[in-house]
């Protein structure tokens, strides 16, 4: 069974040649449980986003800000294992058709075994992974089981990623880059600044891959800004925030589903 690298590529094309940027959710496994993460990732999709991020609930993050961290302990606390991401990866991609990543630290794979994971993801119909805490020259193995099962290896860069080591992660990159907005943890922010904008231009000498932007963006017009430069926006904490503080698990899917149209109006230059 190959994995669906292929369809995320297709997607981030034809968002090019929409003349738009892509919009990318994130939201955990298992949150607020299993069956309900499966319902929010449906609701980011439908509501407009092009590809989701199924984060991986891990209990020493070191990306993630703090709305991401509770819910990964909410998950955690209710028992999600990677069988169940592997599950909510099947159901959306079955549900929508739409290419879906795992982000995931490198431990918990590292643990189940490379060639174990990346053949259940690509069967499970995802398109690749996120990898924030992998280095690229650590990578090797994951890289050749990533490819023989046709799934994309994103690899993160930041602010301070100087060209020369832009230029090793992209070139063992796939699907696309992780263009981190600012240094420091996830979460939602009054700006997204002009590092980010910097920080694609010198990530796009170095590859032809798409360059998505996250951390930070949380609304129409931070979308509508980082469409200007990027070829996607990547929103994960303002998703999260949404469940979080909605009255009920039904209150939580429409608003999900709302932001997701809000922000899919945005990557369309629609502030």
């Amino acid at each position: 069974m190959s994995g669906n690298v292929r369809l995320l590529n297709d997607t981030l094309a034809a968002a090019k040649a929409e003349g738009r940027s892509a919009l990318i959710a994130y939201l955990p496994a298992g949150f607020p449980t299993v069956d309900g993460g499966i319902e929010a990732v449906k609701a980011a999709l439908d509501g407009g986003a092009d590809v989701v991020e199924v984060g991986l609930p891990h209990s020493d993050p070191v990306l993630d800000g703090p709305v991401i961290q509770t819910a990964d302990d909410i998950a955690l606390r209710g028992g999600v294992r990677i069988a169940d991401v592997m599950r909510t990866v099947r159901e959306a991609h079955e549900a929508t058709g739409k290419p879906i990543l795992v982000m995931t630290y490198w431990n918990p794979i590292d643990r189940y075994g490379v060639e174990r994971f990346t053949a259940e993801l690509a069967e499970a119909g995802g398109a690749g992974c996120i990898l924030p805490d992998l280095p690229v020259q650590e990578s090797a193995l994951w890289r050749e089981h990533a490819d023989k099962h046709a799934l994309a290896t994103v690899f993160v860069v930041a602010p301070s990623s100087r060209d020369a080591r832009l230029a090793e992660i992209t070139a063992a990159g796939s699907g696309f880059v992780y263009a981190a907005s600012l240094m420091g943890v996830t979460g939602t922010r009054a700006s997204v600044g002009a590092q980010a904008e910097d920080l694609v231009r010198r990530t796009r000498a170095t590859t032809g891959l798409p360059v998505c932007v996250g951390l930070g963006v949380s609304n129409r017009a931070q979308a509508a800004e980082v469409a200007g430069f990027a070829d996607g926006v990547i929103v994960g904490s303002a998703f999260v925030k949404g469940m979080l503080d909605a009255p009920d698990h039904a209150a939580g899917l429409e608003a999900v589903h709302a932001l997701a149209g809000d922000l899919a109006e945005g990557v369309r230059g629609r502030a």
